[in-house]
């Protein structure tokens, strides 16, 4: 348990049976009145803000997140297969835990996963990784329009919007977060 008195930015509470990561607080001693915390709360499962209040001084549960490097190794059905590489252990892990991190992993790619009672909650991810295109259309000579894109298809399926010089077979950097193409490698 925690004192709302004592609440940290990047701290995860569990409310409600959800887990809250907070992101901004605030202390406020009104002239009248008892004091109170104003918080913004992100759902780490859902990533979903919300405002809340709470009395100063009030116990909060907090969570503990563990955070694993893990090797993906292959997709089985729904579940994607991790491995420990210090202990060589496999875990699978649903594909709805995930998110949008199957869009940019590949087969032996090491990313974090963030973990909470041994339950898969959240995916670090880096900001940008290099993926090879699989699909697009050839760029048309003469057809340089400034800004111009086309979509291409990454080898991990996702669609990303690239300029006409890209052509099958290059590599790019795409950024994770926003889905943009960054550079070609």
């Amino acid at each position: 348990m925690v004192s709302t008195n004592n609440l940290k930015n990047g701290m995860t509470l569990r409310i409600d049976g959800d887990l809250w990561r907070v992101d901004y607080f605030q202390h406020v001693k009104p002239g009248k009145g008892g004091a109170f915390v104003r918080t913004t709360l992100k759902g780490v499962q859902t990533g979903k803000t919300v405002d809340r209040t709470f009395r100063a001084g009030e116990d909060l549960e907090q969570a503990f997140l563990e955070k694993r490097a893990l090797q993906y190794l292959f997709r089985e059905g729904d579940a994607f297969v991790f491995m420990d590489a210090e202990h060589f252990e496999q875990t699978p892990v649903d594909e709805a835990a995930l998110g949008d991190a199957p869009k940019w992993i590949k087969e032996g790619d090491t990313i974090e996963l963030v973990l909470y009672e041994e339950q898969v909650v959240g995916v670090n991810l880096p900001a940008a990784v290099e993926l090879e295109i699989t699909e697009t259309e050839p760029g048309l000579q003469g057809d340089r329009v400034s800004g111009a894109t086309k979509p291409a298809t990454l080898e991990t399926g996702a669609v990303v919007a690239v300029p006409l010089f890209v052509n099958v077979g290059d590599r790019v950097k795409v950024d994770t977060r926003s889905g943009d193409y960054l550079s070609r490698v």
